[in-house]
């Protein structure tokens, strides 16, 4: 089959289920479906190296900076990620470029051939791990970052056994699928850790280096915890970022400049040092650490989008994102005046836990409105949510006139900043960037 248009192959690719946007969230878990395509199509995820990355947050930023020191090394790379901001294109990239429109017709060309040769009907999340593990093939890449889409164990990028896994962190999120306590989230997680692998680990929650500790046993891996065999020394405020010192199992590198804010992107620049270190299997180099995370850019976690007000977009989706987003601002954003918030989430998460620690820090005018997704929360719910907390709550039909009404009752001293969903953060940011959505309507 040979599809005309990118909005033709888009077409095809959305009329499959698409367990990110709808509930229940998963089939019965089996990854045979993408296993017996894969093979149909020669089994492409073989012809490269792979590092493979789960967390309940921090992970998409882990992949980009593992992907950005591959890329400084000089090293020919692919990258998956998700969810997209504003085209699906942005999932799949080779040297930091998305697979262009006339790559994406292809290969949802070649997947239409496999489904109706095999026989097998594939989710839409498998379709593009699919595209990308056959892309990177494609264009010959040397190694891959990839990001688990959800959990670990059952999610389609399992197929991998990748010899480097990292877990960055995990807390509550997810639980209707992964589990209702860190234990059982963290035993999902650690399945991408397979046999004879080092697996990296960015936290030091107790529970959870138990149960990697455990895997590891299980399947003969090595693990590699931070605190222990690798340590993030100082992690300081710097004028654009932070300012970090790591020791490595290879080395150390002393006051390295990270171009993004927050005290958990000095923690995960390092695991994503000691990720990439553990793939090579040697140091990286002080020039390549210092160019790859000194160029770092990650689009919606964060990000300032204007200024007089400025304007900060975040995608902070659980209760331990905003936690983390919240402990971040004083830091990073030195604004003298009144603190609002356009909000908005989707089911599965406490309202209140995801808006307590905002109206903690001293937001106190809240602009509510409903992502542009099946599981969104409406914005009645979540500014009730708001108003029990004494908070000033509005509700608006979308994100466009939310950040109307907050951008209108901002001075120039004044803080907006959007959060609550990547889903969110998209469409805010196509907004103030003039970005059109390539989503289908």
């Amino acid at each position: 089959m040979r599809f005309d248009s990118y909005e033709e192959a888009l077409t095809w690719l959305e009329s499959h289920v698409d367990f990110e946007r709808v509930v229940p969230r998963r089939r019965v878990p089996n990854l045979e479906p993408v296993e017996a395509t894969l093979r149909l199509l020669g089994n492409p995820q073989l012809d490269y190296q792979c590092v493979h990355i789960t967390g309940t947050n921090g992970k998409g930023t882990t992949t980009t900076l593992c992907s950005a020191l591959f890329g400084a090394s000089g090293l020919r790379v692919g990258t998956f990620t998700s969810p997209d901001l504003h085209a699906v294109n942005e999932r799949i990239a080779v040297n930091a470029e998305p697979v262009s429109d006339d790559d994406f017709v292809s290969l949802m060309s070649r997947l239409a051939d496999v489904e109706l040769a095999g026989q097998i009907t594939l989710t839409r999340f498998e379709l593009l791990t699919v595209a990308a593990f056959l892309h990177f093939s494609d264009e010959g890449v040397e190694v891959a970052v990839i990001e688990v889409g959800m959990g670990g164990t059952w999610d389609s990028t399992n197929v991998l056994h990748a010899p480097v896994a990292v877990v960055t962190n995990v807390d509550l999120d997810h639980t209707a699928v992964l589990g209702s306590t860190v234990r059982e989230i963290a035993t999902d997680k650690s399945g991408i850790i397979h046999d004879g692998a080092i697996a990296v680990v960015g936290t030091t929650d107790d529970v959870v280096l138990e149960v990697v500790r455990a895997r590891c046993r299980e399947v003969s891996a090595t693990a590699w915890i931070r605190g222990e065999d690798f340590a993030l020394e100082s992690n300081e405020l710097a004028l654009g970022g932070r300012v970090i010192s790591v020791r490595t199992p290879f080395g150390r590198y002393d006051d390295v400049l990270v171009r993004l804010h927050g005290l958990h992107q000095g923690e995960n620049a390092a695991t994503a040092i000691v990720a990439a270190e553990a793939l090579m299997g040697r140091a990286l180099g002080e020039d390549v650490v210092r160019e790859a995370l000194g160029q770092a850019t990650m689009a919606g976690r964060l990000e300032v989008l204007a200024h007089h007000p400025m304007i900060v977009v975040d995608g902070a989706h659980n209760p331990a994102g905003v936690q983390v987003l919240c402990a971040a601002l004083d830091g990073a954003f030195h604004v003298q005046g009144t603190r609002r918030c356009v909000v908005g989430m989707l089911s599965g998460r406490d309202v209140t836990e995801m808006v307590a620690p905002l109206v903690e820090v001293g937001f106190r005018e809240f602009f509510c409105c409903a992502p542009s997704s099946p599981r969104a929360v409406s914005a009645a719910q979540v500014a009730e949510a708001l108003r029990s907390l004494g908070a000033v709550a509005y509700e608006h039909p979308g994100s466009a006139t939310a950040l109307a009404h907050a951008r209108e009752r901002s001075d120039d001293d004044d803080l907006i900043v959007v959060t609550g969903s990547l889903y969110l953060v998209g469409e805010v940011r196509g907004e103030i960037l003039g970005i059109a959505t390539r989503h289908l309507q």
